[in-house]
């Protein structure tokens, strides 16, 4: 299949931004990883981080996706919940996705989260977990 030029020329420009961006957070010394959101998935989807740290996940899709860590019982010890659109339970986070689409991540958007509490954070995106959208994120100490 031929790549009209107007598409490989965006393709690589999004590569050239991307290189020049993780180019910049390593010269700069920021502490942030980057998650996509592709229509059905998370990718990467398992990052590991230090504590203090942020992760970023942006919305490469077409489709509304949300970021909600799967309970506070999953979280470690003293960890904040964290969903996007604020919420401070999945309960709360699922209730207002299904009354207004609460918590959404419309396509080019993001939503980032800073882990202080070392260990593992698993979280899905409400309107697609069952489709199997999921992920994790692993707070090492250095």
């Amino acid at each position: 299949m031929q790549v009209p030029r107007s598409r490989r020329r965006l393709l690589a420009a999004v590569g050239t931004a991307t290189a020049i961006g993780a180019a910049g957070c390593l010269a700069f010394g920021w502490d942030r990883e980057t998650v996509g959101m592709t229509a059905d998935g998370f990718v990467p989807e398992t990052v590991t981080i230090q504590p203090g740290e942020t992760v970023v996940w942006e919305n490469t899709s077409s489709r509304r996706h949300t970021v909600t860590a799967s309970s506070r019982e999953a979280l470690p010890d003293d960890a904040a919940f964290f969903a996007s659109g604020g919420y401070d339970s999945y309960s709360e986070a699922k209730d207002a996705w299904d009354d207004e689409f609460g918590g959404q991540i419309d396509t080019d958007e993001t939503y980032s989260h800073t882990f202080e509490v070392p260990g593992t954070y698993p979280y899905v995106c409400i309107p697609h977990v069952d489709g199997g959208m999921t992920g994790t994120v692993i707070v090492e100490e250095p």
